[in-house]
């Protein structure tokens, strides 16, 4: 492998660039971005090694990670400028529409869909570290799709990244994700404006934030442009989700309302489960 392009340095972009050049010092990795100040940053970052808009013709895997309501066009301009032994992955949080849109055409042996379960609640390039990748979990999507040959190079990256690798069908990564990372999103975004506006009305609440407040609201600093197109473009998913979530709340809010202290304790009791299930994915 001599060569990587890569579209879009922000964090993913530019973490997949870092730790690329980390674990592979002679690799060429060009690259560009919509905004100039990013291109610049990821200059100066050893992100890439020389700007430019569009891969090479022996450029050897060409990543997209731009938002989500941008990879259909994308795809498809990229698979028409490449040759015919380059492999195009991206990184982005939904799959069916992309493979979809991919089915029929005619490189579609070049695309391999993949999503890495990797990221902060920062963005662009001067966010982006080598170590972000590492032992975390990249799911592989309609793998045998895919030419083999040019497999072999995404196994060779991800290897190096020491990325664990984990097959799913579209649909289902995509319903899964609006569950476990889409709705998370949400419901911190939410807790943040809910506590926002009674800011406006009593300007200390924030000196009482502990911890718990802040590991919850966390995510409520991600990017918005990145956030806004995950939304739409997996707008079916995530509204059975927050059908799910609201009338969860609901039912608990009820409790709370009749003061059903033993329904509430019992609830959590059994939510509490969830603590086993996280600790064994540790």
């Amino acid at each position: 492998m001599k060569k990587i392009h890569i579209v879009g340095l922000g964090l993913l972009g530019g973490s997949f660039g870092l730790g690329a050049r980390l674990k592979f010092p002679e690799l060429i990795i060009t690259g560009t971005d919509a905004n100039p100040q990013n291109l610049k940053d990821a200059l100066t970052l050893g992100i890439i090694t020389e700007v430019k808009d569009k891969p090479d013709a022996d450029t050897d895997i060409v990543i997209l990670a731009t938002p989500a309501d941008t990879l259909g066009d994308l795809l498809l301009k990229t698979l028409d400028q490449v040759g015919e032994d380059t492999l195009v992955f991206d990184v982005g949080s939904t799959k069916a529409n992309l493979t979809a849109l991919l089915a029929n055409h005619p490189k579609r042996r070049q695309y391999l869909a993949a999503h890495p379960i990797a990221g902060t609640e920062y963005s662009g390039p001067k966010a982006a570290f080598a170590e972000l990748l590492d032992r975390k979990v990249m799911i592989l999507c309609e793998l045998e799709k895919t030419d083999l040959h040019l497999k072999e190079k995404a196994y060779k990256l991800f290897d190096a990244l020491n990325l664990k690798l984990r097959f799913m069908d579209p649909e289902e990564h995509d319903r899964h994700l609006a569950f476990v990372s889409h709705l998370s999103h949400i419901s911190s975004f939410m807790l943040g404006k809910t506590v926002l506006q009674k800011m406006a009305d009593e300007k200390n609440i924030f000196d009482m934030a502990g911890s718990g407040f802040a590991s919850t609201v966390r995510l409520a600093k991600s990017s918005p442009a990145m956030w806004a197109p995950i939304l739409t473009e997996n707008k079916e998913n995530i509204l059975s989700a927050m059908d799910g979530y609201i009338a969860n709340l609901t039912a608990f809010r009820n409790k709370i309302e009749a003061g059903d202290g033993k329904g509430l304790y019992e609830e959590m009791a059994e939510i509490n489960k969830i603590r086993e299930i996280l600790d064994l994915g540790k």
